[in-house]
């Protein structure tokens, strides 16, 4: 049952259980397996690997019993610090229409005002929230988290990917990040779910457009995990209504790039015999069979139901499902990341396929006219862009974007 040890006195017990267990039995038995490359979840990986994500792993099994330790940055409020640029963005109501709208009427949910973040590129002179330069292309970050964890906050370690594009991708001065509202659901008093956190989206893409004044063809939306899931519904959703007689929509992106993304919040791959969810669990830090979905997959559905997760393309782009076509001919250019040791492999590789299959293959450097270029690290861990430690596939992969991104 997850969140079993929420409340006090059992979560300071669990705890303190977890904590002692962890330093005097796991953490030895972890470092002795870790000197052995035979012994390591891959032979290929160094010590430093092994031991982070075994680590990684327990401590996502202890949150998935406590919930977070801290007070994690929520919508509620601007999260401040030094250094931080965090604005107020307005609700964007008026761009909700067609299934969208009627989405967002069984779940009693409406766009409201929201904190955004942004972050600059070492040495920048630019202003928060200026209008662009000529001819300067920005990212909007939609952060993962399985809609139920995790922050936009730039110290949130998903802000990892922002700075490493800042670091390694020339043609980008500054990212901007919505701090959409996560799901909840049992043992919790249910919360905000699907399409919550794409109502969000659209609200932190309408500031960027209309308040800021950034080109749609200047714009590259990036996603990691639930936010590659979210980017790509979005870009559905202003692709599939740009015409629409009701809403005056902003045009789509120029580009997306999805990391690791959860393409399957369904769950139809988590059936295939054998495969990454199962074979993958000692090299990942996702720790369950389901890849810890269960509880993340029911809250953000929420009242829309199992079948509707399995069958909408906004959900689950990558479904076995045998009733539905996945169309992706109006989706702009695409930069796919995925670990070959992740447990969401599978479904990241049918997301590609289908993707390709509609778009072309391609990144434009070398004057390839397809629109999708896909990246695989053989033995990375999913979301690798997350962790300065996972090198050197990720300075690799900031790289490949950067040239991506200039072609």
């Amino acid at each position: 049952m997850p969140y079993a040890f929420r409340n006090q006195p059992l979560k300071g017990l669990y705890l303190t259980y977890q904590f002692l267990s962890t330093l005097f039995i796991r953490f030895p038995f972890w470092v002795l397996l870790g000197l052995s490359s035979a012994l390591r979840p891959r032979k290929t990986w160094d010590f430093k690997r092994s031991l982070m994500v075994n680590v990684i792993r327990h401590l996502m099994i202890v949150v998935h019993q406590t919930g977070p330790w801290t007070t994690i940055p929520n919508h509620l409020a601007i999260t401040e610090g030094v250094g931080i640029k965090g604005v107020w963005v307005g609700a964007a109501a008026h761009l909700i229409t067609g299934d969208l709208k009627e989405w967002a009427a069984v779940a009693g949910v409406s766009s409201v005002r929201l904190p955004g973040y942004w972050v600059h590129k070492k040495g920048s002179s630019i202003k928060v929230a200026s209008p662009p330069l000529p001819g300067e292309k920005i990212v909007y970050a939609l952060h993962g988290g399985a809609y139920i964890r995790l922050s936009a906050h730039p110290k949130d370690p998903t802000a990892n990917i922002a700075h490493g594009i800042l670091k390694h991708v020339d043609a980008v001065q500054r990212v901007f990040s919505i701090e959409y509202r996560l799901s909840a659901g049992a043992p919790f008093k249910a919360a905000y779910p699907f399409p919550t956190a794409l109502i969000d989206a659209l609200t932190g893409y309408n500031y960027l457009v209309n308040v800021v004044g950034f080109s749609p063809n200047d714009i590259i939306i990036e996603g990691d995990s639930a936010g590659g899931n979210l980017t790509q519904a979005l870009t559905r959703y202003l692709t599939e209504y740009q015409d629409s007689p009701e809403v005056k929509l902003p045009a789509p992106p120029s580009a997306i790039i999805l990391v690791s993304p959860w393409s399957d919040v369904g769950g139809s791959h988590l059936k295939i015999v054998n495969g990454s969810a199962s074979k993958f669990r000692n090299s990942d830090y996702i720790p369950t069979l389901d890849g810890g979905t269960t509880y993340a997959t029911n809250a953000f559905v929420g009242p829309h139901g199992q079948e509707f997760a399995e069958t909408s393309p906004y959900l689950s782009p990558a479904t076995l499902h045998p009733s539905l076509h996945v169309d992706f001919k109006k989706f702009p250019r695409t930069f796919i990341v995925g670990g070959g040791a992740e447990v969401l492999i599978d479904q990241i590789r049918t997301l590609k396929d289908r993707m390709i299959k509609d778009l072309g293959e391609g990144d434009g450097v070398d004057g390839s006219e397809g629109k999708v270029r896909y990246h695989e690290v053989p033995d990375g861990i999913h979301d690798y862009l997350v962790f300065p430690w996972h090198e050197p596939e990720r300075s690799d992969t900031l790289k490949k974007i950067n040239k991506w991104v200039s072609a």
